[in-house]
């Protein structure tokens, strides 16, 4: 055809533009498959052999060429990325980044394959940019790549063909079962669990001695995921259909367990959270569920998280509620208890497909042994190569003379190289290699290293011909190199499994689990009826019923602890603390710990302090707990100096939680208290061994503003001792207890002497006499130190809360004490 000629207005032929007709749907179908081919090929899907995507292989590939293995300092995070980017992966540098963060953080992956310096983010936030920011490769990286240099795996063009990567590292440790997998790709995604390496281990290894190991069979080695924050699995079933095809699901919980977060308030302290989840993210959403309604009790949610003492996420519980309940819900509503699924997909030679256990054991199993037996195959070959040099060597040394004179009369290199080959029979690469001998290898020594070389290399060429020649002894090296890595970067199961939400640990720690009972747990404590308790020790309690505390007397020996005040009440009410100032503090009976009973008989030990309950001041002590209740008997009350006082029943301030219910004389002090109806008895004892009791019927209730009246009639610089209520009921029963000193003794230095009566023997009199003598002085004793009078029998204890043996019973009223064993502290 001929060309047409250019014109001013017309360009020549080759310059028309030509405009091709193409099908849009045709064209956008091609387009996409392209693209999802490179996806899920070249990003989002690892491989089954090594478990690691493109990316991050090409980041472990290039920090082991850069020489970053864990003996050597961290390098700036901004040129690995840059080395990766410009060499092996043409991508953007966030992207690479990314990865790179993951690899290092041990809350993503449960064997982290770099080793991060610096701020690699948390659950809650991202990492700090790759210029601030150190690493290196971990331990468990250098197991992935070891054998790069010996030909173990094929090695494919760089993106420009300039450079090589491999195609697959020879992954010593099973990295997609040990630290999971996540990705999307296009029509596809992946989402595998972590898995413990002793346990992936000892499943391959069983595999390898018995190819035709059955699924049930590895599972007794791999039961379970095993997350890198710990936590627990509810329930094995979505288990085991993910190990059978590859898909499945179970709920991962949190470890929490019920503490006193502060002397008056319980509360939950998380320790572990599930897989991926931040504690910020459960306040937030507890916060939500607070403000929705959807949660109750919960007062505040503080993240105590620190480098030192690791997670700790403590959720405090409102007066009132039961924490376990409190829980359920926290369970119910936020991420303290989240699901996992499970869809193990990964490049098989290529192609993705759905794997379960016992395909991704027998991949990576597979790939050990290629990777081992051309591995041997490459030692073998560099072994009979290097030992053909040392039998040339060995010829030459042993005609060194005759050597050196060839290459003397040779005229040039080459000439030497063939006369050495023809008159000493040697091949191309043994002549070449005498030719480059250095002088001092000429020595008696050099003959005798290179013999005993010669010999190693036999040995060593054998056992590599017997491996490669035997399928039972490569079997047996890969086992026995799996078990290496195993002991070597293996670490205990740090997930619990349980069967059911409060069933029985599968593995690992015993469950701290609820019962099976829990989720019928009712949300509020009930207001049911309970003991109040205030020892001699100075502690404050509340059973668990209103059942009798302290029933026999081997229990009382074993609680090594006394009553002073008791108050039967409800779980919800509130109480009074007298204290020895004259004051009545409110408190809560909700606030005391709760004793469940042990034997029949509730462990003291197990109080609060009085302190921590209730606020007092200096110097100042609780003398007993009184009900707040309207219908509740008045409240009876005695002074050091001889006052006695009822105060009116219901007469409580409804919006004061401290108020004064004896107005006291300068000095005096409030030295018991107890509830007394109109026939019980009121009765005091005072240092100078008087016993006076009146019925309660004799002291008029009064308002709390009132000072009392006269109770007892004391001498010039006596006090009263004790002051104690008898029920009419009772009297039979009551005994009085006196413990007789040296007023001029410390407190708590001498042991005295005790004498224990009935009440019975001791005559009653009119309110604000001098009563009767209740104990006679022996010589170097001048006063009462001590005096209790209540329902017996009585017990004393020491300062530690140690059991004191008291004296039997003695009908006599008017009679000295026998000694004691040790100081007494307090009797109840």
């Amino acid at each position: 055809m001929a060309r047409r000629p250019a014109t001013p207005d017309l360009p020549p032929d080759d310059l028309v533009e030509r405009i091709v007709d193409i099908d849009v749907a045709t064209e956008m179908e091609g387009s996409f498959l392209e693209y999802a081919y490179s996806v899920i090929y070249s990003r989002a899907l690892p491989d089954a052999r090594d478990g690691l995507k493109p990316v991050q292989r090409r980041i472990l590939f290039q920090m082991s060429e850069m020489g970053l293995r864990p003996d050597r300092p961290y390098v700036k995070s901004a040129r690995v990325v840059g080395d990766v980017m410009g060499k092996l992966h043409p991508h953007g540098d966030s992207a690479i980044y990314d990865a790179m963060v993951r690899l290092a953080q041990p809350f993503s992956l449960r064997l982290p394959l770099i080793d991060g310096h610096g701020n690699f983010g948390s659950l809650d936030d991202g990492p700090a940019a790759p210029r601030y920011t150190e690493a290196r490769m971990a331990p468990a990286a250098m197991a992935m790549t070891t054998g790069l240099d010996e030909d173990v795996v094929d090695f494919v063009p760089n993106y420009d063909n300039k450079l090589t990567q491999p195609e697959v590292l020879p992954a010593a440790i099973p990295n997609l079962l040990v630290n999971g997998a996540a990705g999307i790709a296009v029509g596809m995604a992946t989402n595998m669990a972590p898995h413990n390496l002793v346990e992936v281990v000892a499943a391959a290894r069983h595999l390898v001695a018995n190819p035709d190991a059955t699924l049930d069979e590895l599972m007794r080695f791999v039961p379970g995921p095993d997350l890198p924050g710990g936590g627990k699995i509810v329930g094995l079933d979505g288990i085991r259909d993910a190990y059978r095809t590859g898909r499945g699901a179970f709920r991962t919980r949190a470890t929490a367990r019920v503490e006193n977060v502060t002397p008056k308030r319980k509360g939950i302290v998380v320790t572990e959270l599930p897989y991926g989840v931040g504690p910020e993210k459960v306040i937030e959403r507890i916060k939500e569920g607070v403000q929705t309604k959807k949660l109750s009790g919960i007062s505040a949610a503080v993240d105590l998280t620190d480098r030192q003492h690791g997670l700790r996420l403590v959720i405090e519980v409102k007066t009132g509620f039961n924490p376990d309940a409190v829980l359920e819900q926290l369970y119910r509503f936020t991420p303290l208890e989240d699901s996992f699924s499970i869809n193990n997909v990964a490049l098989v030679e290529g192609q993705p497909r759905t794997l379960g256990l016992r395909e991704l054991l027998v991949v990576w199993v597979e790939h050990r042994l290629v990777v081992v037996r051309r591995r041997s195959e490459h030692r073998l070959s560099k072994r009979l190569e290097r030992l053909h040099l040392v039998e040339g060597l060995l010829i030459a040394i042993l005609d060194i003379d005759e050597v050196i004179q060839v290459i003397r009369t040779s005229d040039d290199a080459d000439s030497a190289r063939s006369r050495l080959r023809t008159v000493f029979d040697l091949s191309e690469a043994q002549a070449e290699y005498i030719l480059e001998l250095r002088l001092r290898r000429l020595t008696k020594f050099s003959r005798l290293d290179l013999e005993r070389e010669q010999a190693e290399l036999t040995e060593q060429i054998a056992e590599l011909r017997e491996i490669l020649a035997d399928d039972a002894r490569l079997r047996a090296l890969v086992s026995d190199e799996m078990a290496d890595v195993a002991a070597t970067y293996g670490t205990p199961r740090r997930t619990i499994l349980l069967d059911s939400a409060g069933g029985s640990s599968v593995t690992g720690a015993p469950a701290a689990g609820r019962s099976t009972r829990a989720a019928a747990t009712p949300l509020e404590i009930a207001d049911t009826p309970t003991w109040v308790l205030l020892s001699g020790t100075g502690l404050l309690a509340r059973t668990a019923s209103d059942e009798p505390v302290l029933r026999d007397e081997e229990s009382r020996r074993a609680k090594h602890d006394v009553l002073v005040s008791t108050v039967l009440t409800t779980a919800r009410a509130e109480l009074g603390a007298v204290t020895s100032a004259g004051r009545m503090v409110r408190f809560s009976v909700l606030d005391l710990p709760s004793l469940p009973p042990t034997d029949g008989t509730p462990s003291l030990s197990g109080g609060v302090p009085v302190s921590e309950v209730v606020t007092l001041e200096k110097g100042e002590r609780v003398v007993a707990v009184a009900s707040l209740a309207v219908e509740a008997p008045t409240l009876a009350m005695a002074t050091a100096q001889g006052v006695v006082k009822r105060v009116a029943s219901g007469d409580v301030p409804n919006n004061r939680d401290t108020w004064e219910v004896v107005a006291l004389k300068p000095g005096d002090e409030v030295v018991g208290a107890a509830a007394a109806s109109e026939d019980d008895e009121l009765t005091l004892v005072s240092s100078d061994t008087s016993l006076l009791h009146f019925p309660a019927s004799q002291v008029r209730p009064q308002g709390r503003a009132a000072g009392g009246m006269a109770g007892i009639k004391l001498a010039a610089g006596q006090r009263v001792v004790t002051f104690g209520v008898v029920p009419a009921d009772r009297a039979a029963d009551a005994v009085v207890v006196t413990v007789a000193g040296s007023s001029s003794a410390l407190p708590g230095t001498q042991a005295g002497s005790a004498k224990v009566s009935p009440f019975e023997v001791y005559p009653g009199k009119g309110r604000a006499t001098g009563g009767v003598r209740a104990h006679r002085l022996l010589k170097g004793e001048d006063a009462l130190i001590l005096a209790w009078v209540g329902v017996g029998p009585a017990w004393a204890t020491g300062s530690g809360g140690q059991a004191i043996e008291l004296p039997a019973l003695d009908q006599r009223r008017d009679m000295s004490g026998q000694p004691l064993p040790a100081p007494v502290h307090a009797i109840g």
